[in-house]
C-alpha cells in the first residue's frame, strides 16, 4: 500500500490492478537481466565492489595489477590453507581463499619494499647495537692521600 487508504471495493480493485501491472515490469526487467549467463555472472560480480588500484582508477583487471601483487594472489590463499587452516574445512578454507584473495589487493611491490625496509631497518639496529657493545661510563677520580707522619714513604712494614 503506497499511502492510498482503501475504503471501498473499487478501491481495492484499482490498487490491485495497479500491484499487477507492477509485477508484470519487474518480472520483465528481471528476464532481461538474468537472460544470458554472461548477464547472471556480471549481476553476481556486482556484488562485490571494485577496488581501487595505484592510480586510484576503479576497476583495473585482474592481469593490470604488479607482479608482486599477482603472486600473492595464488600464494597467500595456497599458503595459509596449507599452514594454519590445514585441518579446516572446505568452508572455512573457501572462505579464507576468498578473504586472502580480496586482501592481496592491498599488496603490491610498494607496499612489500616499505616493509622490508622498515625489517632491515630493525635488525640493521639491532645488530649495530649487538656489535658495538657500550662500555661502562666510569670516571676514574685521582685522589691524593696525603702521608701518614708516623710512617715514612716507601718504607716495608711487617
Amino acid at each position: 500500500m503506497a499511502g492510498i487508504p482503501i475504503k471501498n471495493i473499487d478501491d481495492l480493485r484499482s490498487e490491485i490492478a495497479r500491484l499487477t501491472i507492477a509485477e508484470d515490469v519487474q518480472s520483465t526487467s528481471l528476464k532481461l537481466r538474468f537472460s544470458s549467463p554472461s548477464a547472471l555472472f556480471a549481476t553476481v560480480l556486482s556484488i562485490f565492489p571494485k577496488s581501487a588500484t595505484l592510480d586510484g582508477v576503479k576497476g583495473a583487471g585482474f592481469f593490470k595489477q604488479d607482479f608482486v601483487g599477482l603472486i600473492s594472489r595464488f600464494l597467500l590463499p595456497l599458503t595459509l590453507n596449507k599452514t594454519l587452516f590445514r585441518g579446516s574445512n572446505f568452508l572455512v578454507k573457501a572462505l579464507v581463499s576468498v578473504l586472502s584473495q580480496k586482501a592481496s589487493t592491498y599488496i603490491n611491490e610498494d607496499s612489500v619494499t616499505g616493509v622490508w625496509g622498515k625489517v632491515k631497518g630493525l635488525f640493521s639496529s639491532i645488530t649495530s647495537s649487538i656489535g658495538k657493545k657500550k662500555k661502562p661510563d666510569v670516571v676514574v677520580e685521582t685522589v691524593v692521600v696525603p702521608p701518614v707522619a708516623s710512617v715514612p714513604p716507601y718504607t716495608e712494614t711487617y
